[in-house]
């Protein structure tokens, strides 16, 4: 297993909003009983099939880069923040469904991570005004994630789901929406656990068999840390 070929993912989002529990879920199928603080960045592994049931399909590791922090860190934190950002294959932008600040900060972890010194000019899930054409050449795949789905009453659902739909449209983007809390949300053959892996598969696709593209603009392709598979590593 230690020689398969992987794939960097960032998870990006305010502090709070349930990176660890989501990549905890994702990567270990099950829930976090007791998640923390991310200090600096923490990364775990999944084993990815692409391409599964088909001939092409092939076994994956796919880094989890949990990445701590607030998008409204002080300039010095966002520079040893950084280098978390070096040779990236995809990113999943991760914000609260009850919480509009997160939704709307994603814009900002976004163009931080895309090395961009554009600042977002209105914000689409409030006002309908924000300029996409900030992402339009953007060769990274995103996947936007919005968590707590279950602190959301049943009645308003629809209302917050609108809103923050307008997310995935602004990032060209898939969007799942769940419960970290809840194994059936990634459950196998659900609407979710497809988009997810297509998701992974579309980073795939992007890393080993679509050579242009695939780097982030302003960061040069740089060895990865270590030979064997990531488990758990911090950086503090």
């Amino acid at each position: 297993m230690a020689s398969l070929d992987r794939v960097k993912v960032l998870v990006l989002g305010d502090s709070g909003v349930g990176k660890s529990s989501l990549v905890h879920l994702l990567c270990q199928n099950q829930v976090l009983g007791n998640p923390s603080w991310t200090v600096g960045c923490s990364v775990d592994v999944r084993v990815h099939d692409y391409k599964e049931g088909t001939p092409e399909e092939k076994t994956y590791y796919i880094e989890l880069w949990d990445v701590g922090g607030s998008v409204g860190s002080a300039s010095s934190v966002k520079s040893t923040r950084a280098v978390f950002y070096n040779s990236v294959n995809g990113i999943i932008l991760v914000h609260d469904l009850t919480n509009k600040k997160s939704s709307q900060n994603l814009y900002r972890w976004s163009l931080e991570a895309l090395n961009r010194d554009l600042v977002p000019t209105g914000v689409l899930v409030t006002n309908g005004d924000y300029d996409r054409e900030q992402f339009a050449d953007n060769q990274i795949p995103l996947l936007v994630i919005g968590t707590k789905l279950d602190q959301i009453h049943e009645t308003k659902r629809h209302e917050v789901l609108t809103r923050t739909a307008f997310l995935a449209e602004d990032f060209n983007a898939e969007e799942i929406n769940l419960d970290c809390t809840n194994l059936r949300c990634l459950a196998a053959g659900s609407s979710n656990a497809v988009k997810l892996s297509r998701f992974f598969d579309k980073v795939i696709e992007k890393r080993y068999f679509l050579r242009e593209g695939n780097q982030i603009p302003g960061f040069p392709d740089r060895k990865r840390f270590g030979g064997g598979p990531l488990k758990s590593l911090h950086y503090d």
